[in-house]
């Protein structure tokens, strides 16, 4: 009788990376509204409310980040992924992740290198006003220093896997996602922008919901668009 080695799973086509940080009441919702066949990697960053718990019991893979700070969570989950294509989107209910599924079409189709959601506010408290202008005066530093007409640096993008290692990114706090779109734009890359609904979040804010996270997070940004232009490398980083 021949015996066959058992089937290698394969990776699924699309891996969505989610920052979390006390997210329990957000994360069924989150978790129902990705699409079928990705997989959801929750990557728990210090919650206390049994967000890694409810997480995992919904089917979701869970990863766990000692290190406090946005980035240091869409990093750990970027390395855990292992889908060609990987797509960040907030833990919060304030975005559907299922809103990602033309992103990931783009890419597939080679017509763009990085699609990025432009938030679009549905409802009062969406987008608070100091959080919102803190944006638009990002975007434009961000057009200075690469040319890219981008009106919004939101969590909601996708983009392929080892491209992304490929950026060599180093922040782990606030401007992890404005430094992959500058390093993306210093290596040529083809960035979109699509619009998408902005819902008001479930939960308290971390950072855009107060003057002082969102001052933070300016800051972070400022000292990401100060870096000198990047180089981009050929072979994939694991930092």
């Amino acid at each position: 009788m021949t015996h066959f080695p058992p089937p290698v799973p394969r990776p699924a086509p699309v891996d969505v990376v989610l920052p979390c940080l006390d997210e329990a009441a957000a994360l069924p919702w989150v978790l129902a509204r990705i699409p079928a066949g990705w997989r959801a990697i929750v990557v728990d960053n210090g919650s206390t409310d049994g967000s890694a718990e409810i997480a995992r019991g919904l089917g979701a893979t869970v990863v766990h980040e000692p290190r406090r700070g946005f980035g240091a969570a869409c990093h750990a989950g970027l390395l855990a992924a292992d889908a060609d294509i990987v797509c960040f989107c907030d833990c919060d209910a304030s975005l559907d992740p299922a809103l990602l599924t033309p992103f990931v079409h783009a890419v597939q189709d080679g017509t763009s290198d990085l699609v990025l959601g432009r938030r679009r506010p549905q409802g009062r408290g969406a987008w608070p006003p100091h959080a919102r202008a803190g944006n638009a005066v990002l975007a434009r530093m961000l057009r200075r220093r690469t040319g890219l007409r981008l009106h919004d640096l939101g969590p909601l993008r996708a983009a392929r896997r080892t491209a992304l290692l490929g950026l060599g990114l180093t922040d782990r706090r606030s401007g992890y996602p404005l430094q992959m779109v500058v390093r993306a734009a210093d290596a040529g890359w083809r960035v979109e922008e699509r619009a998408v609904p902005y819902r008001p979040r479930t939960g308290r804010s971390k950072v855009t919901g107060t003057w002082r996270g969102t001052w933070h997070a300016v800051r972070d940004m400022r000292a990401v668009l100060q870096q000198p232009p990047f180089a981009p490398c050929m072979e994939e980083t694991a930092r």
